[in-house]
């Protein structure tokens, strides 16, 4: 995490929480740091002497025990899959303090790290994934918030809705005709349609290389609040089709095969990799209208460096699958990046 300084909104609930904590009293110093696309906001505790803590600031109060990231973290606990422990709430104040992991994300790290780092961090990821889904099954309870909420034809709709508002036309100004709209929404809900009705495995649901903190040389999971059941390809693609990094494709088909192995699936790669590109073209999409809203809705335009590698996955799976032709013309028309 980064220094940031659009902070005055929050200063004072972490200055009030310093001060309950009996932090303030020991020389504790907030210092800002930049947050994600949510509406949260992180500061690090530095304390002279002793190991620092980030505080997660929320938009307002809230109750610890009905907050989802507690219910997953809990969840994730008992796997286990590694997270930041929690230190500490105030919930009238909204913050919670968390273990300080640090500020080197996979994405940080593989800017750095020798080519040949990378693949083994990757495994790791993928075990992680593999841990969620095989624990996942076993630890099925309705005292777990995701078990009751999923990828189901709603929620994929919605998001295949979101693209078309956010991206098409809000970011790249498409101006669609009723016939083509309503063309866009069948083939989309074709997608929509096959994916629904997968099987359901838990999935952490952004998975991907800035939600994976590098901690004392262990691969930690952050920004699981919104874990739900889902496709088994589901935390697969977010990982290696990820919009923030580039991974080759010859790493890409190890991961995957080595994913199936861990599984006990060899041999039925084949399969899989149909089921993940079609994955693959709802997320990429999905991620594409998040991107659109952050730049247009909200004034940031981080996410636009992304966009044409997000494209380019969604053009190389369109291109591959003939099933496609009609999707790939439609949005053809309105993105020349898939001519």
């Amino acid at each position: 995490m980064n220094a940031t300084t659009d902070t005055a909104p929050v200063r004072d609930r972490v200055e009030a929480y310093l001060d309950r904590s009996g932090l303030a009293a020991k020389g504790a110093r907030a210092v800002p740091l930049t947050g994600d696309a949510s509406d949260r906001r992180y500061f690090r505790v530095l304390l002279p002497g002793e190991t620092s803590i980030v505080l997660a600031v929320h938009a307002g109060p809230f109750e610890l025990d009905r907050l989802p990231f507690v219910n997953v973290a809990r969840l994730l606990d008992c796997m286990p899959v590694p997270v930041p422990a929690i230190l500490g709430a105030e919930g009238d104040l909204g913050v919670i303090a968390l273990e300080d992991l640090g500020d080197v994300t996979l994405q940080a790290h593989l800017g750095v790290a020798p080519r040949g780092d990378h693949l083994a961090l990757y495994r790791q990821a993928v075990g992680h994934v593999v841990t969620l889904q095989r624990r996942g099954e076993e630890l099925t309870s309705p005292e777990y918030v995701p078990y009751g909420i999923a990828f189901d034809v709603e929620k994929l709709t919605w998001e295949m809705d979101f693209f078309i508002k956010h991206f098409l036309e809000a970011y790249r100004g498409a101006s669609l005709t009723a016939a083509e709209r309503a063309a866009l929404r069948e083939e989309l809900g074709r997608v929509v349609e096959e994916l629904a009705a997968e099987r359901r495995v838990l999935c952490h649901r952004d998975y991907h290389s800035r939600n994976l903190m590098l901690h004392r040389e262990q691969l930690y999971v952050i920004d699981f609040q919104d874990a739900r059941m889902g496709p088994d390809t589901y935390d697969l693609v977010s990982l290696l089709r990820d919009s923030y990094v580039d991974l080759s494709e010859s790493n890409a088909d190890d991961l995957v095969a080595y994913f199936l192995a861990l599984k006990g699936r060899a041999g039925g790669e084949r399969e899989f990799r149909v089921r993940f590109d079609l994955m693959a073209v709802q997320r990429n999409l999905k991620a594409l209208g998040t991107f659109g809203y952050q730049t247009t809705a909200r004034g940031n335009p981080v996410y636009i460096q992304y966009i044409p590698r997000t494209l380019r996955y969604v053009r190389d799976n369109l291109e591959r699958h003939r099933r496609h032709a009609r999707l790939r013309e439609l949005l053809a028309s309105h993105l020349e990046e898939l001519r």
